[in-house]
């Protein structure tokens, strides 16, 4: 799977007392690259809340293996692990932009729900966003 590619500055703000990025930015850039994603896959997170479809977190997982700094360029990829209509898989990978060096992993699940609250099968509520949903796992 060829993964979407996402790349993110270290802002000052973004660090700890220790100089080093705080542990709470890697899920932040987790969100940035999914929204960034859906872009590519020309369904903007934007459009699907306009539509009145919402996607909340369900799990997060995050695997630190090496610090990133102030100033330094990360490239965040993800890729689409599961898709079911209902649930939304996402993997994740943050490398240091200048020698490509693993700095995270994670993986983020997700649900859709409808204005109700209630659970949703995109294939029926949303079709074209299903479809792109699945045209863009057979690209990757």
């Amino acid at each position: 799977m060829k993964p979407v590619i996402y790349s993110h500055k270290a802002q000052y703000y973004e660090t700890d007392r220790m100089g080093i990025i705080h542990h709470s930015n890697y899920i932040r850039w987790f969100e940035e690259c999914r929204c960034f994603l859906m872009e590519q896959m020309g369904y903007s997170y934007e459009r699907l809340e306009e539509e009145g479809i919402i996607s909340p977190v369900l799990e997060i997982e995050c695997q630190y293996r090496s610090m990133v700094r102030f100033g330094d360029t990360v490239d965040i990829s993800a890729v689409i692990k599961e898709f079911n209509g209902i649930r939304l898989t996402l993997a994740y990978e943050v490398r240091n932009h200048k020698d490509g060096a693993l700095c995270t992993t994670g993986i983020s699940r997700h649900c859709f729900l409808g204005p109700n609250g209630r659970p949703v099968f995109m294939k029926k509520a949303k079709p074209e966003f299903y479809q792109r949903v699945l045209a863009f796992m057979e690209d990757e």
